[in-house]
């Protein structure tokens, strides 16, 4: 009988325990932090932004001197989503979405941010609004 409590009390405490990985839809919130900064920037600068994203993470451009230049510093720096997290599409390698200097998109941006059995859907409208669901 001490068995069997035992064994209940340990299957109870490992099925509340919290993944050290963080939800998955925290990685959606911080991406879509970014993503508004982008757009903001991109008003604010009067510059297009790009942004792109790959299964392994995404980063963010600046259009320069008639050139895009990657954002190696501060918060839109190139960023990795977290531990075994992965960003899926189909039929291309990257995404990539540009912000112009008033903050409209050129296209839509849509992909499935998944680890393990959590996902999220991840879409970006053309007015630069992210919209996540489980």
């Amino acid at each position: 009988m001490v068995i069997v409590i035992i064994g209940l009390l340990s299957s109870v405490v490992v099925l509340t325990m919290v993944d050290p990985r963080g939800r998955i839809t925290g990685d959606a919130d911080r991406f879509a932090g970014r993503v508004r900064a982008a757009r903001d920037s991109a008003i604010v600068s009067g510059r297009p932004m790009a942004l792109w994203v790959s299964q392994t993470g995404y980063g963010f451009e600046w259009r320069t001197d008639g050139a895009w230049q990657a954002v190696k510093e501060g918060p839109l720096a190139a960023t990795d989503w977290s531990k075994e997290a992965q960003a899926r599409f189909e039929g291309v390698s990257q995404l990539r979405m540009v912000f112009d200097n008033v903050g409209r998109a050129d296209q839509p941006l849509d992909f499935t941010l998944a680890r393990d059995t959590q996902h999220v859907r991840v879409r970006i409208d053309l007015d630069g609004r992210v919209q996540t669901s489980e």
